[in-house]
């Protein structure tokens, strides 16, 4: 299985969405995440890791906020408040959900 990031955001544009699942086997789930402007997600029940794919911007994961560029790793645990802030037009990110509901034990 392969998902381009062209392919991605090619479909992700033609959904007319903010997000697109792309792909699921067994707990992990594939999205594309692409907000325009404001990013007004809440807090996921499972486990959730983003990769950047364009963009820059500043990221709020709980109490912490740390800038992100393109290629960047950026872990959530299940449960906690986090968003998207000043990110440049063209920012986009893989999404990835694993887990069980609530997450996995540390």
């Amino acid at each position: 299985m392969k998902v381009s990031t062209s392919e991605a955001l090619r479909k992700l544009e033609k959904s007319e969405s903010l997000f697109l699942n792309l792909f699921e086997h067994g707990t992990l789930q594939l999205e594309v995440y692409k907000p325009h402007k404001v990013d007004l997600q809440q807090p996921h029940s499972r486990d959730e890791v983003y990769v950047i794919i364009s963009g820059t911007g500043e990221f709020i994961n709980g109490d912490k906020r740390h800038t992100f560029a393109p290629g960047d790793f950026l872990f959530v645990p299940a449960g906690v408040e986090h968003r998207f802030e000043n990110f440049s037009e063209d920012f986009a990110t893989w999404v990835l959900f694993y887990g069980p509901e609530g997450g996995e034990n540390p």
